[in-house]
């Protein structure tokens, strides 16, 4: 059975789906079934995945009851994958009826026994989609610049994961603050640091010991619709990616 992992925050910017398609990509590399899904209307994952995202059935028709989960999903080389588009960026209006925080749990049931783990990007925003990722997941991970927005930005979303976990999944759990373009060697990213640790305490959770550092390579991957280990395995962000593989496998994620 799949362990459901969101990947999220609320400050755009940050590396969420970086992160999500690293990391998916790293357990695939490893030998781990992986499934991703593209809960961002932006589509950036499906994107830089070299995914479909007209022609196919995608997460909004999962969401509506118009498509199965298991005829909705397409494989990459990086990792399998269920794609979006920007008509998900209406479904807040969309759907109102009762329940509607589970349908995306609902449609990852009939999958969850073929995959070892699932990724889920979800939208730079605290939305009924990223309601839908929390209530699926079992964990979430956080990505973060080290700037004081990106702070901001973890307050507000442990709002919402408290409200989910008392409403809709009380087994959720944050596993982690990853932070994302590091760079250990200014004053501030390091202050940063100090300062997420105390607010991961405060949420019971932790700073990731891995960091990411920057790296050019991360958008050309991205742009060439690769995922980084396989466009540059040996650069920095790559390496700090398959760190942080590491690092959850070692957790026992």
């Amino acid at each position: 059975m799949a362990k459901v992992i969101s990947i999220s925050n609320q400050k755009g910017g940050v590396g969420k789906t970086t992160t999500t398609g690293a990391v998916a990509a790293g357990f695939k590399k490893k030998g781990f079934k992986v499934l991703c899904i593209d809960l961002d209307p932006q589509s950036n994952l499906s994107f830089s995945a070299g995914a479909e995202t007209e022609d196919c059935p995608t997460v909004y028709e999962i969401l509506k009851g118009e498509a199965k989960t298991s005829f909705s999903i397409q494989k990459t080389m990086s990792f399998d994958i269920i794609s979006s588009n920007i008509l998900l960026s209406g479904i807040e209006l969309e759907f109102t009826q009762t329940g509607r925080e589970f349908l995306l749990k609902e449609a990852l049931n009939s999958v969850k026994d073929k995959y070892d783990y699932i990724f889920i990007d979800t939208p730079p925003a605290l939305s009924i989609l990223t309601v839908n990722a929390f209530t699926a997941s079992d964990y979430i991970i956080i990505p973060m610049l080290a700037d004081i927005f990106s702070l901001q930005g973890i307050a507000q979303l442990s709002e919402t994961i408290e409200r989910v976990k008392k409403y809709c999944n009380p087994n959720l759990k944050i596993e982690g603050i990853i932070l994302t373009k590091y760079n250990k060697r200014t004053i501030l990213s390091r202050e940063i640091k100090g300062t997420a640790e105390l607010i991961a305490q405060e949420l019971k959770t932790s700073i990731f010991k891995t960091t990411i550092r920057s790296s050019v390579v991360v958008m050309e991957s991205q742009t060439n619709q690769q995922n980084i280990h396989e466009y540059s395995p040996k650069n920095a962000a790559s390496l700090d990616y398959m760190d942080l593989v590491k690092e959850l496998i070692e957790r026992g994620i």
